[in-house]
């Protein structure tokens, strides 16, 4: 490892496509992965293919660990059993003077759970980020501005309820005020999920973890 390490570069050139003998993918892997062999490459594709669902998540994941190794080649750290934990340290250090504290924290988690996959599938015998911490971030407020009740009036009010598109944005907004919801999960309502009992009648709106929850009725 150099004695002054260098920024995260903003190209990243230690990825490539690999193709070997027995693996052809159009995914970049970074070479210290292509040169750990095919049940390196193997693992690093089936990492992004078969556990993460989220193609946003997949993506950043995959940028981050990219990131990650063309840091750890750029400063000549050897093959991929040969990183440490102090190494790791290192590259988030060095992060954290160019990214926010989220960003920092995505790349760690990104980095960990990688090495945990690798040595689910017996590539390595170490997880060399378990000793590591990332930044502590905690969010006292959301960024999301939240609407006054004359506000949320004065929204309802402006619509024009002489036409269905009117009549349908007015409901889908009024749903989404009442019960704090997304726009996805009131769509995906169902007749059902009103049920006039009560003042005022309560909804149910299919909540981020996909079950379904009583609204807020306040």
């Amino acid at each position: 490892m150099s004695d002054e390490p260098g920024n995260l570069p903003a190209v990243v050139d230690a990825a490539a496509p690999v193709t070997t003998p027995k693996l052809q993918s159009s995914v970049a892997v970074p070479m210290m992965i292509a040169s750990a062999g095919d049940r390196a490459v193997r693992r690093f594709l089936e990492f992004f293919a078969a556990q993460i669902r989220n193609k946003n998540t997949r993506m950043a994941y995959h940028r981050a660990t990219c990131h990650f190794f063309a840091w750890v080649e750029q400063h000549q750290i050897g093959e991929l059993a040969d990183i440490e934990p102090i190494h790791v340290a290192a590259y988030i250090e060095v992060l954290q003077t160019t990214a926010a504290k989220p960003t920092v924290k995505l790349h760690l988690a990104a980095i960990r759970m990688l090495f945990d996959w690798l040595i689910i599938g017996q590539v390595l015998s170490v997880n060399p980020t378990h000793a590591v911490r990332g930044p502590k971030h905690v969010v006292k407020r959301g960024k999301t501005p939240v609407l006054t009740e004359e506000q949320a009036r004065r929204l309802l009010e402006s619509l024009d309820t002489s036409t269905l598109v009117g009549l349908r944005d007015r409901a889908l907004i009024g749903v989404m005020t009442y019960a704090f919801a997304r726009i996805g999960a009131v769509v995906a309502m169902r007749v059902e999920d009103y049920y006039p009992a009560g003042k005022p009648p309560p909804v149910r709106s299919q909540s981020a973890c996909g079950f379904s929850a009583p609204a807020c009725s306040g």
